[in-house]
Parts: C-alpha cells; structure tokens; sequence
C-alpha cells in the first residue's frame, strides 16, 4: 500500500492509498476524498492521513486480516508500531515511532473507520474494538453541565502514554538580524519580516495575493472597513498547494513590512513573467520564473540561508510563527489577541507559549524566601 496524488482540478487535490497495482482502494480514498471536499481540509491532511491509512492498510494486507479483524487487532498493529523501524523515506527514517506519532495514527485509523460506518461500508460494531464506552456519574458535581443528566462519552482504547510535548523552538531576534543581513534580495527580505511580525504560517505567506494587502491608511474605497495597514488571510486552493488552515482573517502590519515591500516591487516589476501573476511572493531567478513560490522552496531556501548567516542551528518558517506568538505574549498581549492573530482554532493551542523563561523560574524561587534552618546550621 502507498499514498498517491490525485488532481481534480489545476489548483484542486487530494491524496489518496492505492495498492501494488496502483489501484485505489476503495473505502481509503471514499473517506480521503471526503476530508478534501466534504469536509474542506487542506491537501496537506489528506496527505499525512493517506500515508498514515497506507500503513495500516497494509499491515492488514500483510497479516491477512480484513478491516473488521484489524480493528479487534489493533493492539497488535500498535506492537508492530513500537518495534518496527519506518521505512518511508523522511526524518524518522530507520528508527520506531514514538508514542505522539503512534497517537497520531490511530486517530487517523479511528477516523477512516467512524467515516466507513457513517457511509454504510462497515457495521457500527466494529466500533466497539477502537471505542470504550464512559459517564460522568463520578465527575464532581461541580464538573458537570449544569441542568443535564447523566451524560455518556465514548475514548479510544488504544492511547500511548507520551511525553508532554516539548515548548516551542522559537527564533531568535539575534538570528532573525542575521538573516536578513544575509538576504540577497528585497523579496527575500519582504518575506522575513512578514513571518516575523505578523505570525504567518508558510502556507498563508504564500498564498497571499497583491489583492489581500491593504498597506495603506484606509482602504475603505477598497471596499475595506480595516483601519491602518493589514493583509487578509484567505482560504482559498491555490496552483502552488498554499493554503490558509484556519480560514480567513486580517492581520495588522508594522512599517517594517510596508517599507520592504516597497522596495520588493521594482524587483517584482522587472521579471516579466510575473506582470500577469496576482501573487504577491513569486519565483524571480529560477524557473518557473513569475510563478508563485512553494513552501519546499521557501524551506530549502531558509535552510541554506541558515548556513549563509552562520547559524548554529537550520531556521524553519514556523520558529517565526513561535517566535511572534512568545514575544507577544512576554511583552504582556493578552492570549485571546495572540490566538486571533496566529489564527488558532482553540485558546489550547495558544497556551502552549505561556511557558515562563529561566529567569522568571529563579525569581519564583528566590521570592519564597529566607527560612531558618536551626542552630545546627549556624
């Protein structure tokens, strides 16, 4: 079993799980295509749960058991996961995965079977392998929703007890100085300073059109009721698989990204190809020149800039994302403002940047005070 990409449209796709015949498999790419369309997520999701479906569905394939005797067997598939090396080419090549990733993909598993009994391919039985049944009758009162009984949830049986998750790796200010000083172009620079002041994930940045950038006073003969400058966040399919995760939204700018990207535009005028382009960062030195940039450019791009600046560690687009949302949050903005402005889903999401620096745990301590430890310590 593998993933593969199918194109609907030139800006519509999604990935899917064929066989060793290339075929695809039947009930996989049903709720694959689901998730693309029915449900609007990104490519990109379909592609990790693609892969993640492949790999189980082969592993059924293998140990000649069908969905049904999978799901009653899934703790199998889970041992199979703690001791069998990955394959797949990629970052954890040649090591086992750890117990996040192994969460990771059976909440793909669990979903592709919920969709597969929701769409009558498989009997809601199967269910009760994957799901454990609960109430809230030993919740403290206070616990519960006020005015309702007795209230049933359904948990999956199989979760692997993992770590809590590592805090953000921002960049820093100092690296971020470097890098720019080492950025051969104003585009370059343009890109940067929108990571790093507006939050942006890569996806956005680049699927930004010139139409989304109100970088003036007021834009309300535009159409626009926004005061000041701000770029809109769109969803929308875009040729360069740019996407916008969490829908639209307007992101305020600092002078900082007006005055680079006045200087971006004589660039962007002097490559022919992209006068027809409505995107706002395009290729201006290698081909397809005019078109849109990619987000694996932009990751290779900030990779060997990383070396060319001198730093002792590889940038990556979203330690600029980690960087505006701590930074904003240590200088005192308020955690609903930061999740509104990074375009989080959830106030959960947010809070994993309330993490307090070294400096702050010290003076925790040093603030409980002096305590008398007896003659024996005078």
């Amino acid at each position: 079993m593998k993933s593969l990409r199918v194109e609907l449209t030139d800006t519509l796709a999604y990935w899917t799980v064929v066989d060793d015949d290339w075929v695809p498999v039947p009930v996989a790419d049903a709720y694959l295509r689901h998730l693309r369309l029915g449900a609007d997520r990104a490519e990109g999701t379909t592609r990790t749960y693609a892969g993640d479906l492949a790999c189980y569905l082969g592993w059924c394939e293998a140990s000649g058991r069908d969905l049904v005797a999978g799901a009653k067997a899934l703790s199998m598939f889970v041992a199979m996961l703690r001791t069998t090396p990955v394959t797949r080419a990629g970052s954890g090549q040649g090591r086992v995965r750890g117990p996040g990733r192994i969460n990771h993909l059976l909440a793909a598993v669990r979903e592709f079977y919920k969709h597969a009994v929701a769409d009558g391919g498989l009997d809601a039985t199967v269910l009760v392998s994957l799901f454990e049944v609960g109430d809230d009758r030993n919740l403290p009162a206070e616990l519960r929703p006020e005015g309702s009984g007795l209230r049933y949830r359904a948990r999956p049986r199989h979760v692997q007890r993992s770590r809590r998750a590592g805090r953000p790796v921002p960049v820093r200010i100092e690296e971020a100085e470097a890098l720019l000083g080492v950025c051969r172009c104003w585009r370059d620079r343009f890109l940067l300073v929108l990571l790093w002041f507006c939050g942006l994930r890569v996806g956005e940045a680049l699927g930004l059109r010139r139409s989304d950038l109100h970088l003036v006073p007021t834009a309300t003969t535009l159409g626009c009721s926004t005061p000041g400058p701000h770029v809109h966040v769109v969803g929308r399919d875009n040729p360069n698989r740019a996407r916008a995760k969490s829908g639209d939204r307007v992101v305020p700018v600092r002078a900082e990204v007006l005055s680079c990207y006045d200087r971006y535009l004589p660039e962007r005028a002097a490559c022919p190809a992209a006068e027809g382009c409505d995107f706002v960062l395009v290729n201006l030195a290698h081909s397809p020149l005019g078109q849109p940039m990619t987000s694996d450019s932009v990751r290779k791009w900030l990779s060997l800039l990383s070396t060319r600046a001198g730093l002792e560690r590889r940038a990556t687009p979203h330690m600029f994302r980690h960087a505006t949302a701590t930074e904003l949050l240590a200088r005192g903005a308020s955690i609903d403002v930061v999740k509104e402005l990074l375009g989080h889903s959830s106030i959960r999401a947010t809070e994993v940047y309330l993490h307090p620096d070294v400096d702050a745990l010290r003076a925790a301590v040093d603030s409980l005070g002096p305590i008398d430890l007896g003659e024996a310590a005078r």
